[in-house]
């Protein structure tokens, strides 16, 4: 059953030389117990959708319309307060992008840890911090470290702090921006082996943003492919990657290598994604697309049903 489910979402950037038009009208759902991957390239929109969805969107940025459906609230039409009390982090927490400065270098790991278990739990510091160190050693971290801070430990050991930190009070839902971002090729193996590692063993329900289609392919139930602001297809994992419709899509796919395959020329996408504060009209994928046709440069294509499950934007289907 679907346990986030997004509708219409449209946020906005009103900068000095325009607005950027981040997301439009995105569309995404979350099932309970899955793991629901998000790719594109650079400047997509995927990390807008999750500061949205944690209502974290900072100035100059708005959300100017849509539903983010949480169980069954609406976390846009939410005050402020409430979300801070009963949703961000106690409900649905994020794992933000590059580890090397999301922790404040003054405070003690556990110290960092414990902060939501406090607010959000009620514990006092003493139990907080024994709670701590049992998520460090779930992370696989020696709790005996809980009183280390960040510049003693090594990349891929505070990407794992991240970690313990969103598990810290016991959330339905993860968001991990990039969970591997700046950290070696090895590091991040082993950090993607946890999160798979966890979310078997917890049954968490976590969105996965990355560049990297392999850890989608074995990570995710389904997945989200994203383009300029808008999802340009979606589905469960297998049918996307195997069946994939959208030339977005399939131009991604071409530009992966893969190590057990075939050998072949990698294909780059030409081009650039476009710029959002005065994107293309009708696709906005056209400039860069092999297959566009005249409809393609004037008119949006609908996003609808290809197969059981899978939807994509485009006029050629």
């Amino acid at each position: 059953m679907p346990l986030l489910r997004i509708q219409d979402l449209t946020t906005h950037f009103f900068m000095k030389q325009g607005t950027v038009r981040a997301l439009d009208r995105v569309d995404l759902v979350l099932n309970a117990k899955h793991v629901l991957g998000v790719a594109g390239e650079s400047g997509c929109g995927k990390s807008t959708m999750a500061y949205s969805i944690m209502r974290l969107i900072p100035p100059p940025g708005r959300i100017i319309e849509g539903e983010i459906w949480y169980e069954d609230r609406d976390i846009l039409r939410l005050s402020d307060e409430r979300v801070r009390k009963d949703i961000r982090w106690k409900r649905i927490s994020m794992v933000f992008q590059g580890a090397m400065n999301a922790l404040n270098p003054l405070i003690t790991i556990g110290d960092q840890i414990a902060e939501p278990i406090i607010a959000h739990k009620g514990l006092d510091r003493k139990k907080a911090l024994e709670k701590a160190s049992s998520l460090l050693g779930s992370v696989g971290i020696d709790p005996a470290r809980v009183n280390n801070y960040p510049f003693e430990l090594s990349g891929g050991m505070k990407q794992r702090v991240m970690i313990a930190m969103a598990m810290a009070c016991d959330p339905e839902i993860i968001i991990a921006d990039e969970p591997t971002t700046a950290l070696d090729v090895v590091v991040a193996a082993g950090i993607m082996n946890l999160i798979k590692d966890l979310q078997k063993r917890i049954g968490l329900s976590m969105i996965l943003i990355t560049h990297d289609l392999s850890v989608i392919a074995q990570t995710c139930h389904e997945v989200v492919i994203m383009y300029a602001g808008k999802v340009a297809e979606s589905g469960d994992v297998l049918s996307v990657f195997e069946n994939s419709v959208h030339p977005y899509t399939k131009e991604l796919i071409g530009a992966f290598p893969s190590i057990k395959g075939t050998k072949r020329e990698l294909r780059a996408i030409k081009g650039n994604p476009p710029d959002l504060i005065d994107p293309p009209p009708g696709c906005r994928f056209h400039p860069r697309c092999r297959f566009t046709k005249e409809i393609c440069t004037k008119e949006e294509p609908e996003f609808k049903e290809v197969g059981k499950g899978h939807f994509a934007s485009c006029h050629l289907l």
